[in-house]
């Protein structure tokens, strides 16, 4: 095998130009032409001891547009114009390399900077430009876009179960005209589950961007310390100190290109870290779950969805060998999204979520309960009994003291609930929960947080038509919600991630207003992403102490 190299191809009849080679530069920046509309970057050759190669599209501002990885396990990364938000004329492909024990005069060359060499074949009709496919995609795509909407089950970029009366413009289809558009559209009920709600475009000064620019790395290894806008991702803690998010979608319905990411909490941190797990990585989705098991240290992704297609497959992540595995597990459970999965004993509890249509299940969504037990890799369903949940999707669980879960709100066509059910986990028994108090609104895609034995918290959501900003804390002792309000949950979310995590010495937060004590211990709230149903998509932490937000009840 010949030595190692970076290669791109710029344009679908473009040759293959060498960017890095083992003996050569470690980063070259590459302009564009601005008559390419694709751009392939692959890696040849034995890696040794290189661990990844960064890529970065950015704009004339030098903004990254989008970022990926090349690693030994990941050889290749593709890009199209039509897809990309902000690409325009004037874009720059950066690659850098990591790994070989490269030394700071390693990085402190210049810049090389190369100009692609065009290729234009003879007798080839000239490609089309972004402009004539995005003409060619609205006329077959986009034409009346009011008789789409009461389609139902026709049409693909609708949120899972919107209502059909509903006057929520659909998404549009890739490549046709920028606007201004809603989050989630409407129109496509029982399980329209081809698609994910969320689209609208981020404009270009967004506040996503915005922080993009300012996190730009001092060092050399990463050219971006946060992860994209993005919706429908997980974040899940492994330990006191880290969480780990995966998967997501942004704008334009691109699932996104850094789907995972490592979170420090001790300094509020982000690592890139696609290059640091073997095997075979679970593909990019939406509305999946992610669930650690403390005991084995290890975290099960199951489900979701990725356009038209769904999964019912069940990837795990060994935080101690940093090593995917997929399992093959006997049993039948249907492909879902926008499930709930709750950890207990070591089993995964599947409750709800969206079939693909038009099969399994002409109603769309799942009132059922499977159980995954990971010793066996078998699936099952037990015998339960009570008054369950109505089918639904994009609702709540939360484990509480060990034996009950929690299930609260979601959305079935055309039905938004705010009703609470509860499952015993001693007697495998569900009961309607009769609160008092004011309770929130109907929603679905909402937050929800553990935070005390006795309390969690439920925050903002899509209730059909708005993302929603309002917080609420449920106590289980006397059944009753409180609602609260603090700057920090101000802002419309939903698809956002929420989390608490333990918290300990000397530490500064953004919505603090002083450091907590050296060698104190507390728990944080921490809320990731989402959107606002106004075309923007969050990449922001925010951070609420715990004691502060039981403080407002």
């Amino acid at each position: 095998m010949g030595d190692f190299g970076v290669y791109a191809v710029f344009g679908v009849n473009g040759p293959p130009q060498k960017l890095l080679s083992a003996q050569g530069s470690c980063r070259v920046a590459v302009a564009v032409p601005s008559t390419v509309r694709q751009v392939v970057l692959f890696s040849s050759g034995p890696w040794g001891d290189r661990v990844c190669v960064n890529a970065e599209l950015n704009d004339a501002d030098r903004i990254p547009i989008t970022i990926g990885k090349l690693t030994p396990y990941n050889k290749c990364l593709s890009w199209e114009q039509w897809e990309e938000e902000t690409w325009t004329d004037s874009v720059t492909l950066n690659v850098s390399l990591e790994g070989l024990n490269l030394t700071t005069a390693d990085w402190s060359e210049p810049e090389l900077i190369l100009a692609v060499k065009e290729y234009t074949p003879k007798d080839a009709a000239a490609p089309p430009t972004a402009r004539d496919l995005k003409g060619k995609r609205k006329r077959d795509e986009g034409e009346d876009e009011d008789n789409k909407v009461n389609k139902t089950g026709e049409d693909e970029n609708t949120c899972p179960n919107g209502a059909v009366e509903k006057t929520t413009p659909v998404r549009k289809a890739k490549g046709q005209t920028k606007g201004r558009q809603k989050l989630f559209g409407s129109g496509a009920a029982n399980g329209a589950g081809e698609t994910q709600g969320i689209v609208g475009r981020t404009p270009p000064q967004s506040a996503a961007r915005t922080k993009s620019r300012q996190a730009k790395t001092p060092t050399h290894s990463a050219p971006l310390l946060s992860p994209s806008g993005r919706w429908g991702q997980t974040l899940c803690p492994i330990d006191a100190q880290t969480a780990i998010l995966i998967g997501g979608q942004g704008a334009r319905m691109q699932f996104c290109k850094d789907p995972m990411w490592k979170l420090c909490t001790e300094d509020l941190s982000w690592v890139a870290a696609e290059t640091l797990a073997e095997g075979p990585t679970p593909e990019a989705r939406i509305g999946h779950t992610a669930v650690y098991d403390p005991d084995t240290r290890r975290i099960f992704v199951f489900g979701g969805s990725k356009n038209k297609k769904w999964f019912n497959d069940v990837h795990i992540l060994d935080t101690q060998s940093w090593k995917w595995t997929m399992v093959e597990a006997q049993g039948k459970v249907p492909p879902l999204a926008y499930h709930s999965c709750s950890m207990f004993r070591g089993e995964l509890f599947v409750l709800g979520g969206v079939f693909p249509r038009p099969n399994p299940e002409p109603d769309g969504c799942s009132d059922s309960l499977y159980i995954f037990d990971p010793h066996l890799s078998i699936w099952y369903q037990p015998i339960v009994t009570g008054d369950k949940p109505s089918p639904r999707s994009g609702h709540s669980a939360c484990v509480m003291q060990e034996r009950k879960i929690y299930v609260f709100a979601g959305w079935d066509t055309p039905v938004c609930y705010n009703d609470m059910y509860m499952l015993d986990l001693g007697l495998m028994e569900f009961s309607a929960v009769k609160t008092s108090g004011k309770a929130p609104s109907p929603r679905s895609w909402h937050g929800s947080a553990v935070l005390s034995d006795t309390k969690f918290l439920i925050h903002g959501g899509y209730n059909g038509n708005n993302a929603l900003s309002d917080a609420f804390v449920f106590d289980i002792d006397t059944n009753s919600w409180t609602e609260v309000t603090l700057p920090q949950l101000s802002a419309p979310r939903a698809g956002h991630s929420i989390i608490t995590m333990e918290t300990a010495g000397r530490r500064r937060f953004p919505e603090d207003g002083e450091d907590a004590d050296a060698g104190s211990v507390g728990r944080t709230l921490l809320v990731f992403g989402g959107g606002d149903n106004e075309g923007n998509f969050y990449s922001d932490l925010t951070t609420v102490a715990v004691e502060e937000l039981l403080g407002a009840i």
